[in-house]
């Protein structure tokens, strides 16, 4: 597998491109700026098969519904953030951008346990609420897509609708647990690796300070 990465729409969300052996390939967040991932496909001779959201902010799918009509690209989601791909109230469009609302009404939902298939790769899911009631973590090889649950040395905010702070440190332990020193990939801003973050993440400890959270 061979990862591209680029950042899309007005908050810069990173939108990773997983490229199969077959010249497949995998987009996770499309936060805007279709164009952009666009002239990425081209550049390397990529289809465009499968779109996975980390969650179902704006941010993060603002290009989603341009990428799907271009490329006709199955589009993923877990269950409980669905709703918010054909609401601007509910996936915060009007905070997060001004332009306009592009909904995504064709979608496949996503459980914990799941497992994404493409070619030669299997991505597999775990839900981990805090910044959403459906965020999710996407597992492909030694990488983790963390989107807004785990960032480098820090974690998403939980003081929108549907977040909180007990369930995201519950989620960040669960990602400590494990073993493998995986890359982790974020939803925005640079990406890390889990054995740095469980050293140094104050989130990602068994007894994080209490202001923090």
């Amino acid at each position: 597998m061979k990862l591209h990465h680029i950042m899309l729409g007005p908050l810069a969300v990173n939108c990773y491109v997983i490229e199969t052996e077959n010249k497949n390939a995998i987009a996770v967040d499309i936060g805007g700026s279709y164009e952009k991932l666009k002239t990425l496909l081209d550049e390397n001779g990529l289809s465009l098969k499968k779109i996975l959201l980390t969650h179902g902010h704006y941010d993060h799918f603002g290009g989603v519904d341009q990428a799907v009509k271009d490329t006709g690209a199955e589009v993923f989601i877990h269950s409980k953030d669905a709703h918010m791909l054909t609401s601007r109230i509910d996936s915060l469009a009007d905070y997060i951008s001004d332009a306009p609302f592009e909904p995504v009404d064709k979608f496949s939902t996503l459980e914990e346990g799941d497992k994404i298939e493409l070619d030669e790769l299997t991505i597999s899911v775990i839900n981990t609420p805090g910044h959403t009631k459906g965020g999710v973590c996407y597992f492909c090889g030694d990488c983790v897509f963390t989107g807004d649950t785990l960032f480098a040395l820090s974690m998403g905010r939980t003081d929108f609708p549907g977040g909180s702070p007990v369930e995201m440190h519950q989620s960040l332990l669960r990602l400590a647990k494990i073993e493998e020193d995986l890359k982790v990939y974020p939803g925005h801003n640079e990406s890390s690796t889990l054995g740095f973050e469980k050293r140094n993440n104050p989130y990602m400890k068994e007894n994080p300070y209490e202001d923090l959270i």
